[in-house]
């Protein structure tokens, strides 16, 4: 429970800009425990007040958590001057809550990327001593054989001497082949796979620890997560390869 001014409640909810909130509210179309509410500085309660705009309840909510299938061709940061980020294909309200990218797919891969305002779980996600596996398919310009299952097992060491943690690899048909690493090094999955004669040719995250992506969103849908779906995150080891 915490008590906070109107227009922060609103304003964290992604409803309107600091200015335009003020003029929404100072406009009567905000009511709070059925009353109407023409103060931007009115204290709420973020649990148990009851805040209606324009007839409709909202349920205010600290933090947000949404999946997204990101497509290749844009970045996985809040902003760039020159290309299009993953922020730039949010809607707006979702732009305004102060979302941002749970570490980085690179600009050409796609698949499963967590967007948050939760800075305490991103850390937790990302740290390679929090263990979570990162489920990676690659199509590959190469041969792969047992040797290389073994090399990733026991952690290779790239030729800048980048030493990476023991990961595991499996081969596929056609010339594919899944990646599991726990860690997110520049270019990891892609260097790892050089590093063995296979240059990736097409590289998608399919899952981050027991989360797996949703292909039913399509390239740039995004839902937000639930709690189960949260948990998942945070099971270790829970997709075999």
């Amino acid at each position: 429970m915490a008590m906070m001014r109107l227009d922060k409640f609103l304003g964290d909810m992604g409803i309107a800009s600091r200015s335009e909130l003020r003029q929404l509210i100072k406009s009567g179309r905000v009511r709070v425990d059925g009353l109407p509410v023409t103060a931007p500085d009115r204290r709420v309660d973020d649990e148990k007040s009851r805040v209606v705009l324009d007839g409709r309840e909202l349920k205010y909510k600290k933090f947000r958590y949404y999946m997204m299938d990101k497509p290749p061709g844009v970045l996985s940061v809040t902003e760039d001057s020159r290309q299009k980020t993953v922020l730039d294909l949010l809607p707006e309200e979702l732009r305004r809550m102060g979302l941002f990218p749970v570490g980085r797919l690179d600009k050409d891969t796609s698949g499963l990327l967590l967007l948050t305002n939760d800075g305490d779980l991103a850390h937790r996600v990302i740290s390679p001593k929090s263990g979570i596996w990162k489920l990676y398919r690659a199509k590959v310009d190469g041969e792969l054989g047992p040797e290389d299952v073994r090399a990733f097992e026991e952690g290779l060491t790239l030729g800048d001497g980048t030493k990476c943690l023991p990961a595991k690899l499996r081969l596929l048909p056609g010339g594919s082949c899944l990646v599991k690493v726990t860690e997110g090094k520049y270019h990891q999955v892609k260097r790892m796979l050089a590093s063995r004669g296979a240059p990736v040719l097409e590289l998608r995250r399919l899952a981050v620890g027991g989360l797996e992506l949703d292909e039913k969103l399509g390239p740039g849908g995004l839902k937000e997560l639930e709690k189960e779906e949260l948990d998942r995150l945070f099971v270790q080891d829970a997709l075999e390869i």
